[in-house]
């Protein structure tokens, strides 16, 4: 998201962040712009040359005991210098009243004044959540996105190649559906890949000849999941006879997303293959990779060992000459 309207934040955040509006509406039409958020000490106090402007205010207690403690005269310069900058809105913490004229002189710049019951601390906490999650890059991405076993798989492929298929016969199975068709990824931090499903599809599916159905109603609330971190994808590719397909899965493929690595599968599936024990099985063995244990690894350990003492036998038996 680039810009989220203060209106729009006003609701979300009126019962989670107790915010009132202290003033008119007329400041609910800006714009947040910046996920990070300013205390305005400096600026108050006329220091204006490093003022980030263009973040939410937050006045705490040394903020507003610094303004009651102004002549009437240099409160109001202060408030009409502070308030002449294109501020997005303004939030005071528990601090107990305020002096009357900060919601007066921001409406005379159309700039929302909110009072929230939480200690400033709390506030830039929660907030601060609120805003990493609401400007978190983001893109969308066909596919259909899966929880097996505790691991987000992320199936993808052309059109029509049978991921939602996979999908269905995968929460039949007992595994909780996330998204299908459309699946938003979201950086939620360094090396975390989020995946959830768009608020119109929610979690209906096109299963083709059948139509549109709804995942939830059919299977119950145990089979769908709002959000899941993205562990693998795993793309559906037609057999090729002549394609190099990985046999041991000795060398870890990856696919970036956002600057997010995660690793990668090349599927390849023709008629009669059973894709959906074979997705159970990626998930399990992403388990075993997770734990230290890795199949491809410890077969060739265990095959060049095994090499070794042959070799070692036949070194022995060539030089007994009895």
């Amino acid at each position: 998201m680039d810009r989220l309207q203060v209106g729009a934040f006003y609701q979300d955040g009126r019962e989670r962040l107790q915010l009132e509006l202290a003033n008119s509406p007329e400041g609910l039409t800006r714009f947040i712009t910046q996920k990070n958020l300013h205390r305005p000490g400096l600026a108050l106090a006329g220091f204006l040359e490093l003022f980030a402007y263009d973040r939410v205010q937050i006045l705490g207690n040394t903020e507003i005991h610094f303004l009651k403690s102004l002549d009437d005269d240099i409160l109001a310069k202060s408030l009409n210098q502070f308030f002449s900058y294109e501020i997005p809105c303004v939030i005071v913490s528990a601090s107990g009243s305020f002096p009357p004229e900060l919601p007066r002189i921001a409406d005379g710049r159309g700039i929302s004044v909110f009072v929230s019951k939480l200690s400033t601390t709390e506030l830039s906490q929660l907030l601060s959540d609120y805003l990493d999650d609401k400007f978190a890059p983001s893109v969308a991405v066909h596919g259909s996105l899966v929880d097996v076993y505790g691991t987000g798989l992320l199936f993808t492929g052309r059109s029509g190649i049978g991921k939602s298929e996979i999908a269905l016969d995968l929460v039949e199975r007992g595994h909780r559906l996330v998204s299908d068709d459309v699946v938003t990824l979201i950086k939620k931090a360094e090396g975390v890949l989020v995946g959830t499903g768009s608020e119109m599809l929610k979690h209906f599916m096109e299963i083709r000849g059948v139509g549109i159905i709804d995942v939830r109603q059919m299977f119950g609330v145990r089979a769908i999941r709002l959000q899941k971190r993205v562990e693998t994808e795993v793309e559906l590719v037609d057999w090729d006879k002549e394609q190099d397909y990985e046999r041991l899965g000795m060398e870890d493929q990856t696919k970036s997303y956002l600057g997010v690595e995660i690793p990668y599968i090349r599927l390849p599936i023709y008629p009669g293959k059973n894709v959906t024990v074979i997705a159970e099985t990626i998930a399990l063995n992403l388990h075993l990779r997770v734990y230290g244990f890795h199949p491809a690894k410890d077969f060739s350990r265990a095959l060049t060992a095994s090499i070794l003492d042959k070799s070692r036998v036949r070194s022995y038996l060539e030089k007994d000459y009895e």
